[in-house]
């Protein structure tokens, strides 16, 4: 079997691809992948549940695959851009909820990966999706250096029904994010924000470096606003002078310091690298958060 013959389907939450070392295609896929979209783009007619005759199955609209137009390209980081796509049959999604994005080639050969919404359900006909390149990543690659406003790309959603959040629910919401998993949990904060939600909210965001805070300017503008939304940022490879936050990876000392005041009423999501994710969950529990509330979503090794 031939290397164009497999297709390497991996999932991706927030930002991050699954095990990125794996998402390696031969060098003739790119080539192929560049020229859809400004061609044709994908067929309609491939479309899952397109078919006729009384023995059609049918397929949840969530399911069905769409094509979507890039308006917009805002980058984020040096290494993250967010790409606003308008949706021909948008429908309102859930904070932490997700869309697939797939790319096929002329020949039949597709990339499929799963990115995590990072706009407010508020926003009607359209959504953010915030990728960040990996190295010999076949999407993102393809996002990042093809892509451009007025493209097309393949696209199904919303999907996911456990790491969501709604702005009625009236508990203290915690927010745990390292790396990239600060996407799903930006969704959640625009959200509460849309919908003017007063419930207590606290964000710790774990970077690298102070370059690599994705949507720096609007945790500063989300944390100044006075509405009881907090941003909490901690470093772990070094701060520049005038460094406020953290400087050290998260421990249970700064949960306690940081979702202590919450109090035991407190729902906390958490997402980011495996490692992270798993020692997070394991201190919030040691320091008396119930499991119960604990929600988690984590990816492969990329992070901080």
């Amino acid at each position: 079997m031939t290397a164009m013959s497999v297709m390497t389907v991996m999932t991706v939450v927030g930002l991050h691809e699954l095990h990125p070392g794996h998402d390696t295609g031969p060098p003739p896929v790119m080539d192929l992948l560049r020229r859809l979209s400004r061609a044709d783009g994908p067929s309609s007619s491939a479309l899952p549940g397109d078919r006729g005759g009384s023995g059609a199955v049918a397929v949840p609209r969530t399911l069905e695959w769409q094509i979507a137009t890039v308006s917009r390209i805002t980058p984020e980081t040096a290494r993250a851009r967010t790409f606003t796509l308008e949706l021909p049959n948008w429908r309102p999604h859930r904070a932490g909820q997700h869309y697939d994005v797939r790319l096929t080639a002329p020949d039949g050969y597709q990339a499929q990966r799963s990115y995590s919404i990072a706009s407010e359900p508020e926003r009607a006909g359209e959504i953010d999706l915030t990728v960040e390149l990996i190295p010999d990543g076949e999407v993102s690659s393809y996002m990042h250096t093809v892509l451009e406003p007025g493209d097309r790309i393949e696209v199904r959603g919303p999907i996911g029904g456990y790491f969501v959040w709604q702005a009625d629910q009236p508990e203290p919401l915690g927010l745990v994010a390292g790396g990239s998993g600060v996407v799903p949990l930006m969704a959640m904060l625009r959200h509460r924000a849309a919908a003017a939600g007063r419930q207590p909210a606290r964000l710790l965001y774990s970077s690298r470096t102070a370059g690599d805070v994705i949507y720096a300017a609007e945790l500063e503008r989300l944390h100044a606003a006075g509405d009881g939304a907090e941003v909490f940022r901690t470093l772990t490879r070094g701060a520049p002078d005038g460094w406020a936050g953290f400087t050290r990876r998260i421990d249970a000392d700064m949960l306690r310091e940081v979702f202590g005041p919450l109090g035991p009423q407190v729902r906390i999501f958490a997402c980011g690298p495996t490692l992270l994710v798993e020692s997070v969950a394991d201190a919030l529990v040691a320091i008396g958060v119930p499991a119960e509330r604990i929600k988690t979503e984590r990816f492969g090794p990329t992070g901080s």
